[in-house]
């Protein structure tokens, strides 16, 4: 998705935001440039006022490069990512943590086998009625062609390949174009964070996003190891995330250290969200432990996407693989534990809304509407006390995102 895209969709996005929590939110007009789209926002409510700079890490020039390549480029690169996982133990880790992300690993590949072989059978049947092999063939290989093209594309058969030879790719080397932009960013993100402008810089990083984010976090604690320490608090927070799609490569030793070095990192919060509903992230799995490393696990929170929209709106999704993976970057019809627009720009630190059981909402009363009580957008005081952490609005953010 491209940042123009991105930023229609944050904007309709941000209207539900709006309604549901019954806040005020307004964006300025988005910045693009070859790293990032940037935009502000400042949302509000009778006592808080929140004024955030979002910035989304730009991988979308990668993923249409990709996305515009040959089949049959596509499937021998997507066969070969195949192998190497399996080889590599990364299929036999999604067994052992988790069978649900095991069978969407074999999805678009059990998918690809089915196409040959329908085609394979149209093939041989044309071939024993024409009695000629050559038109058995030519028909094997339109028929083939046809099922890439429809139901393939319908079924993001294309896609996930290329999400697996990204992947394959990314593990065995810095890609050409992600490399210096994560550079350049995570130099950003070190002069935010040293100037202490803002009350808290958070990167939250979704699906493969989540992944990029330990990669610019991991870069930024090399060019500053006390970051977070000295100016604005670092909070990291990965949602949906396929943290151990890569870290369990056998040959993502790179991608681990990232990890570890992010996960022991004194002064940065790191909290990762799941959801079962989501098959394409890791449901009850703590990235840490499960690679093998050693450093303070993530604080983990399980939730529940059917609790963050109506019933209506979740029986229309609910069989959309895609949509409910996308539900972690999406606003919400409910006020839940889990909302990523709180998080992005709510009046509540990211570390205060993970560590609190229900969300932004077990610290403040939010305005819902000029027929609510005066109380509502205010503070509660009793969990303001409560807290082993300080719990008080945020006047600024800077928020950085890395993509699915």
């Amino acid at each position: 998705m491209s940042p123009e895209a991105a930023y229609r969709r944050f904007n309709r996005e941000l209207r539900r935001f709006e309604a549901t929590w019954g806040v005020i939110a307004r964006t300025t007009e988005a910045e693009v440039t070859p790293d990032e789209g940037r935009w502000r926002v400042a949302t509000r409510g009778p006592d808080w006022a929140v004024e955030t700079v979002y910035h989304l890490v730009r991988w979308d020039d990668v993923i249409e490069r990709d996305w515009k390549g040959s089949d049959w480029r596509r499937i021998p690169s997507g066969l070969l990512a195949f192998a190497d996982f399996l080889w590599n133990g990364a299929f036999l880790g999604y067994l052992r943590l988790n069978w649900r992300y095991a069978c969407f690993f074999l999805y678009p590949y059990v998918l690809l086998a089915a196409m040959a072989i329908v085609a394979l059978v149209g093939g041989i049947a044309a071939s024993n009625l024409s009695s000629s092999a050559l038109v058995g063939a030519a028909l094997a290989a339109a028929l083939f062609v046809g099922l890439l093209q429809w139901p393939g594309r319908r079924l993001f058969v294309q896609q996930l390949l290329d999400d697996w030879i990204f992947a394959r790719r990314y593990i065995h080397g810095e890609h050409a174009v992600l490399g210096p932009r994560l550079d350049r960013i995570a130099r950003r993100l070190c002069e935010a964070a040293r100037d202490g402008e803002a009350d808290e810089v958070l990167v939250l990083g979704h699906s493969l996003g989540a992944v990029l984010a330990i990669d610019l976090l991991d870069r930024a604690l090399r060019l500053e190891p006390r970051l977070g320490q000295n100016g604005s608090a670092v909070a990291f927070i990965s949602v949906g995330s396929s943290i151990p799609k890569i870290g369990l490569h056998r040959a993502a030793v790179r991608f681990r250290a990232a990890v570890e070095r992010v996960a022991n990192a004194p002064a940065i919060f790191w909290g990762e969200y799941q959801a079962l509903t989501d098959v394409m992230n890791f449901y009850k799995v703590d990235p840490v432990t499960a690679m093998g490393l050693k450093g303070r696990s993530p604080t983990i929170r399980q939730v529940r996407v059917k609790a963050m929209l109506h019933p209506a709106s979740y029986r229309r999704i609910k069989r959309n693989l895609f949509r409910v993976h996308c539900q972690f970057v999406s606003a919400n019809d409910r006020r839940a534990a889990y909302d990523y627009f709180m998080l992005i720009c709510g009046p509540l630190s990211a570390e205060n809304q993970c560590i609190s059981r229900d969300g932004a909402a077990s610290a403040v009363h939010l305005w819902g509407g000029s027929n609510l009580p005066a109380s509502e957008g205010q503070w509660r005081e009793d969990e303001r006390t409560r807290r082993p952490t300080a719990i008080r609005p945020l006047g600024s953010s800077l928020r950085g995102y890395g993509r699915q």
